[in-house]
């Protein structure tokens, strides 16, 4: 692949549906508790920006209920995993997830955990493998510096188990883990580019940011990652989960003057 002449790479962590075989636990729930919490279209709605801009980017076709990209495979506990040395509940919504956001139980009991190692080994290490890969491939082209978006879906409105219940939330909240995951100026220019393209822009609540901005961005290392969320009201009916078509195109359409903006300001802080 060719690369753009910014240094500029997108994950989608959460859009992913298939379930796989060793999630038993997960088969046969309705759609509308199955899709709760899943980024349903978020690689939908970016990808016709990112193939006409030529960014590198990286998606799965897993569910995160199963194995979520933006926790590490030791956010786990005794609820979720047997043995596991977290007290059961410290994280409900981890790695593997046991409940909703919605207050809807998924698991009846804790896997093992040789389950737990082999949803690693199929989800958590192929994904990340490939961010590497992606980071790898602009050092290797003697960039020294690479910005990178992790794009995400969140509820119109906050629930019972979020930090923010019963609050109507921006149309995009931008996080940047306390400051800590990006240069400053990367963080300013996300939060231009979304407002320019005609979105209400909100920062760091009720999101600060998850493990993959907190991992990969380490401005130390030139590396800078910042979280992006979307309201979900803007594209999809929250309670069908299904995609509202004439939204959706406005969304795409919007992304792209986004992430075009992103692209040619970049050259600003690239070196």
């Amino acid at each position: 692949m060719q690369l753009p002449p910014y240094s500029l790479l997108v994950t989608i962590p959460h859009s992913g549906e298939k379930l796989p075989p060793q999630a038993t636990w997960l088969k046969g729930l309705p759609e509308e508790i199955l899709m709760c919490d899943v980024d349903r279209y978020v690689d939908f709605l970016y990808e016709p920006s990112l193939q006409k801009l030529h960014l590198p980017y990286a998606k799965t076709e897993w569910h995160r209920y199963a194995g979520d990209l933006n926790r590490i495979p030791e956010d786990v506990d005794a609820g979720s995993v047997e043995g596991n040395s977290n007290p059961a509940g410290m994280h409900r919504r981890g790695f593997l997830w046991a409940i909703t956001t919605y207050n809807h139980k998924l698991m009846k009991g804790p896997v093992s955990a040789k389950t737990h190692q082999e949803l690693v080994e199929l989800i958590y290490e192929p994904f990340h493998a490939s961010v590497r890969k992606l980071y790898e491939n602009y050092e290797s082209a003697g960039r020294k510096k690479v910005f990178h978006i992790d794009a995400h879906s969140m509820p119109s409105v906050g629930t019972k188990e979020h930090r923010d219940p019963g609050e109507r939330r921006a149309e995009i909240v931008v996080s940047d883990c306390h400051g800590k995951s990006c240069d400053p100026r990367f963080r300013d220019l996300v939060i231009a580019a979304y407002a320019i393209a005609g979105f209400k822009v909100g920062f760091n609540w009720p999101y600060f940011g998850g493990r993959v901005s907190e991992h990969y961005g380490q401005p130390s290392k030139n590396h800078h990652a910042i979280q992006v969320e979307m309201n979900r009201d803007l594209y999809m009916d929250e309670v069908t989960k299904k995609l509202k078509p004439a939204e959706a195109q406005k969304i795409q359409a919007k992304i792209e003057v986004a992430l075009n903006y992103i692209c040619q300001n970049l050259p600003n802080i690239q070196n």
